[in-house]
């Protein structure tokens, strides 16, 4: 993906970039108050730098000379995302405002802002680009901004275009240029194989179910990250409304951020020895379709009772979680579209932290709040596990209650998680529902940015 894509230039464009000053509410007066003419300007705009808005400054020959943008002090960068929409078409640079600001940083917003999904409809005219300077890593903000990019172009894509087979093309595509290694395991040979459960879930679909395996590295500790890879949720036999549905094809956001996460290991060069774990489905209606009361025996022998054929990603996750502790990996990593109920407790903005062990979950969500990148810890409180309790099983699926629904979820997946093993759970949105500086309308890696920075202290 080249920079200009990215809103981002490297070129010798220095001398013509029109610098871009950071103000806040707090110093903008006195940033202005040596130069009379801007200082009238501000005052005739109503310029008041609250972040995200800005201001173009004219020069002596009317042209734009400089533009001041309103930052938070708290996160001075973030505003920079709101900018390679709507400012003139032009080159800008980062410029000397009153506010410091890490030009790496500013530059990965602006290229989160930038981003437009154009598949099908003409990316508008115009190109706004930020130049690089030459101490901004430009190779570090290209290799996070490509992730989150092919996250969002993934989930973005609807699922006429976007089933198991599409999706374990993008993980093919994705390790041929890092030399890793794609294998996967196609309809009916799933139960045999040991994923019982994600045939079960994807059979009623004429697209075949798989389960897609990416392996990299050759030495260093075992990291293995699971994705839920859903391509469209009808709900099966217990169906959604129209309205619950309308964005189900978001449902493979696990599987895309699992996907974005190996790019960032692969790039990074990270010290480990990588495996993901796609479980790819349609979770369609057929005559052979699961059905509620079914009951199904887990890759570890665990019985399963069916409680709601809506509950479908937890199914598909716990084969892959059981296959991927095998291993006895350093950490288990997996992501997921999961539960409304987390939607409820946190919003649409902030992903939903499980975690196997307390100090772990507290330390990855400080360094996501480093990074603005928030996730929020979340409780795996076990006197919940009664309510997954079964009359004829060993566990079923989700509870009958309307209660603590993102906890029960997570208490079913780590029931398939070897106890010895540290293992984060990520239930997250994975779709902006508005507009904000780096976060356009539609899908999103959330979460993604913040474990990245997590593992590298992790594994440095």
């Amino acid at each position: 993906m080249s920079l200009p894509k990215l809103g981002l230039t490297t070129g010798a464009g220095e001398r013509r970039a029109v610098p871009v000053e950071a103000v806040s509410a707090q110093t903008l007066q006195t940033h202005v108050a040596g130069e009379a003419p801007l200082r009238r300007w501000v005052a005739a705009q109503g310029f008041e730098a609250r972040e995200g808005t800005w201001l173009g400054c004219p020069g002596p020959d009317g042209g734009l000379a400089r533009v001041l943008v309103g930052v938070d002090e708290a996160c001075p960068p973030r505003a920079f995302g709101a900018l390679a929409r709507t400012l003139p078409e032009g080159v800008y640079r980062l410029g000397d405002g009153a506010v410091a600001v890490d030009a790496g940083t500013a530059a990965l917003y602006w290229g989160l802002g930038a981003y437009r999904y154009t598949a099908y409809k003409e990316e508008e005219a115009g190109c706004r680009a930020l130049w690089m300077v030459p101490d901004a890593d430009a190779g570090v903000v290209r290799r996070r901004l490509e992730a989150v990019y092919q996250v969002r172009d993934l989930i973005n894509t609807p699922a006429s275009d976007l089933m198991p087979g599409q999706l374990a093309a993008a993980a093919r595509d994705l390790a041929e240029p890092f030399g890793a290694m794609v294998d996967e395991i196609v309809g009916e040979a799933l139960a045999g194989a040991g994923y019982p459960m994600v045939y079960a879930v994807g059979q009623a679909s004429h697209h075949a179910p798989r389960v897609v395996r990416l392996t990299w590295g050759r030495s260093g500790p075992l990291l293995a990250v699971v994705g839920k890879g859903v391509c469209f949720d009808s709900g099966g036999l217990d169906l959604k409304t129209a309205q619950g549905m309308r964005l189900m094809k978001k449902d493979m956001a696990g599987a895309a951020q699992a996907l974005g996460l190996a790019r960032l290991v692969m790039g990074a060069d990270l010290p480990v020895r990588l495996q993901v774990w796609i479980p790819a489905v349609e979770n369609a209606v057929a005559g052979n379709a699961l059905r509620p009361g079914d009951v199904l025996r887990a890759r570890d022998g665990t019985t399963v009772e069916i409680d709601n054929t809506d509950a479908e990603g937890r199914l598909i996750l716990a084969d892959c979680l059981a296959a991927a502790g095998e291993a006895r990996p350093d950490l288990i990593v997996d992501f997921a579209t999961l539960t409304g109920a987390a939607r409820v407790a946190l919003g649409t903005e902030l992903p939903a932290l499980f975690c196997s062990d307390e100090a772990l979950a507290r330390e990855l969500a400080a360094v996501a709040d480093e990074v603005d990148d928030p996730v929020w810890p979340l409780p795996l409180h076990t006197a919940y596990r009664y309510l997954l309790d079964s009359e004829v099983a060993q566990i079923k699926n989700c509870s009958s209650e309307p209660y603590a629904g993102a906890i029960t979820a997570a208490l079913f997946l780590r029931a398939f998680v070897p106890e010895a093993v540290p293992w984060v759970h990520l239930d997250f949105m994975g779709w902006n529902l508005r507009e904000r500086p780096g976060h356009p309308k539609g899908g999103e890696a959330q979460g993604l940015l913040g474990l990245f920075a997590w593992l590298e202290r992790r594994y440095a």
